[in-house]
């Protein structure tokens, strides 16, 4: 199939209509900006940023109400992360034990290089104790690479304490009041 082309005028080969629009949205801008006032410009440092809902910023990993990591090393994020930006190593055998009684480990080293990270959100949505977060953070700065690689001593810092409903004592209320539920018998 072809398809016949509309053979251009005079005015549209020069493309000087097209230029004109240009030159006269611009003239709009800085006539607004001159005398309306509308900057479009921040000032950074003085001025900051609001942050839309739903902005996915850097990823840090958070504590629970009574000051426990949430993270039991399941190594999920780390498999979901397509740039593999995540670094998990689990405790082992003879590693330490977690610091709160219904997790069985907790990750001796937790590792995320933000040079890496693409702030997709896969780690928040694949976490299953939700000990992952994607903060409202847009600022990252670092003189070298070794100080981009957050370990989890500075993601935990940084997430802080995460006062959101904990998850594992919500289920067992649940679970109580399945126990307590009357069954009719037939």
């Amino acid at each position: 199939m072809i398809v016949q082309r509309k053979k251009l005028t005079f005015w549209e080969r020069l493309y000087l209509p097209a230029i004109l629009g240009g030159f006269k949205v611009t003239i709009r801008h800085f006539l607004n900006t001159l005398f309306k006032g509308g900057s479009v410009t921040l000032q950074y440092p003085e001025q900051k940023w609001t942050v839309p809902p739903g902005y996915r910023g850097a990823p840090y990993l958070v504590k629970d109400q009574d000051g426990d990591t949430k993270c039991v090393s399941c190594q999920l994020c780390e498999f979901v992360c397509p740039p593999k930006a995540i670094k998990i190593i689990p405790p082992g055998p003879d590693g330490p034990l977690a610091d709160r009684p219904n997790a069985e480990k907790m990750p001796l080293e937790f590792e995320i290089n933000m040079l890496r990270c693409i702030f997709c959100g896969f780690c928040q949505e694949v976490c299953p104790e939700e000990a992952i977060f994607l903060m409202e953070d847009y600022s990252l700065t670092g003189l070298s690479r070794e100080e981009m690689i957050y370990d989890k001593e500075k993601l935990l810092a940084l997430g802080g304490t995460h006062t959101g409903t904990q998850k594992w004592k919500q289920k067992l209320e649940e679970a109580k009041e399945q126990e307590t539920f009357p069954v009719a018998n037939r």
